[in-house]
């Protein structure tokens, strides 16, 4: 897909880039009259490129310690808040707070391109996810109040490091350090998802497929091998690959097989010895790890392959009771029907834990990580109405 050309700058929407303090978080997050556009570019300006969480999550602990109705656990640059209403059922609302790096030249601070509900807000993060954190943030401060108490108790949960390898992202870590901070019947990660309900998630995987060859001067090369000539095979078996579309619950998942990067070489006089092709694997939910791994291994076969990563999918998870009833609410106020989610998103680790877990966010997908990343206002609104709605439907017995 081809970008489109991003817009002539024009006046930031947000305070432009640094770190944002509590105060003026919370002055955006708990404003009633807010169109969300504010405390959208506010997060984004905060640049948090993973590994860059700490002065965001820092803002963030501010504006939820400020809620008396919220308990409040940090762990590193993780932030869960809890209401305890006495609820038969509890809700986890989740979404990450980094961003992968920015453009060059940056797309950073944001910028507001046109006017009304039909305007977007440019930036990294305004799609991956800062959009879904922003509705998530007005809706934890607004929920749980005097006269707003929701159906059910929720928990919010900001997490670090999601757009890293998987050991290092902060929502498994506080499954490990703290698991019951994350109990619930049903979770509901802000990713990017254009207002609609996306069910499960691709598992994801990479690898490091080595080629070797004989270091010699490259004006005498006839007496080395170069091991960047010897990828050219593996390059091709990925280009002709076709990529397997699998119906998993009734929803169609699209896989994917790329080279996403190469390294090789030590000098530019010098035949490269080595080179190294990293692969990333994108599989339907259906698929276990293992069955993804043997898969790249086949398609591979008679090369030095390493998996280096690997997390597993989700399927759907559309059956659950609580799942259709969230599913049906959202879509009567939005439209459409439940689609699959192709990228990877932590709904996977709340399979993994045994809770039922949907997508559900402002903007399009399709411009997560893209240069011209931005998101339209009209999103931001619509979803945190279908959330809000939900989320105050009829209270059912204490628990």
């Amino acid at each position: 897909m081809t970008s489109t050309p991003a817009p002539a700058p024009v006046p930031a929407a947000g305070p432009g880039t640094g770190p944002v303090t509590g105060d003026a978080l919370l002055a955006l997050a708990a404003d009633p009259a807010s169109d969300l556009v504010g405390l959208l570019a506010a997060l984004c300006d905060a640049e948090s490129v993973s590994g860059g969480e700490t002065a965001l999550a820092d803002a963030i602990e501010a504006v939820l310690r400020a809620q008396p109705h919220l308990a409040v656990h940090r762990d590193g640059d993780c932030v869960v808040a809890r209401t305890d209403l006495g609820r038969s059922r509890r809700v986890v609302l989740a979404g990450h707070i980094d961003t992968v790096p920015l453009a060059d030249p940056p797309n950073l601070p944001t910028r507001l391109v046109g006017e009304g509900p039909d305007a977007e807000l440019w930036g990294r993060g305004t799609v991956d996810m800062k959009g879904g954190v922003a509705v998530m943030l007005a809706l934890a401060v607004e929920l749980g109040a005097p006269g707003r108490e929701p159906a059910s108790d929720l928990t919010w949960v900001f997490y670090d490091h999601e757009e890293v390898e998987a050991e290092r992202n902060g929502l498994g870590r506080l499954s490990r350090n703290a698991p019951e901070l994350l109990h619930g019947d049903l979770a509901i990660l802000g990713e990017p998802t254009a207002a609609g309900i996306e069910g499960g998630c691709n598992g994801t995987m990479r690898a490091r497929v080595t080629t070797r060859g004989v270091a010699a001067h490259s004006a005498r090369a006839w007496t080395g091998v170069n091991a960047i000539h010897a990828a050219a095979p593996v390059l091709q078996r990925l280009a002709d690959y076709v990529p397997r579309e699998v119906e998993v619950d009734g929803l169609v998942y699209r896989e994917s097989l790329n080279a996403v990067l190469v390294d090789g070489g030590v000098a530019a006089n010098v035949i490269p010895d080595r080179c190294t092709v990293t692969v990333n694997y994108r599989f339907a939910p259906s698929l276990t790890v293992a069955q993804a791994e043997a898969h790249v291994r086949e398609v591979l076969d008679g090369f030095d392959v390493e998996i280096t990563d690997a997390a597993g999918g989700a399927r759907p998870g559309l059956d659950d009771p609580l799942a259709l009833e969230f599913a049906g609410a959202v879509l009567a106020v939005t439209g459409g029907r439940p689609k699959p989610k192709y990228g990877w998103t932590d709904v996977a680790r709340f399979a993994e834990l045994g809770i039922p877990a949907v997508n559900f966010g402002p903007g399009d997908p399709l411009l997560a990580h893209k240069d011209d990343e931005r998101v339209p206002v009209g999103q931001l609104a619509l979803c945190r109405d279908a959330l809000r709605a939900w989320l105050l439907g009829p209270v059912g017995p204490a628990a």
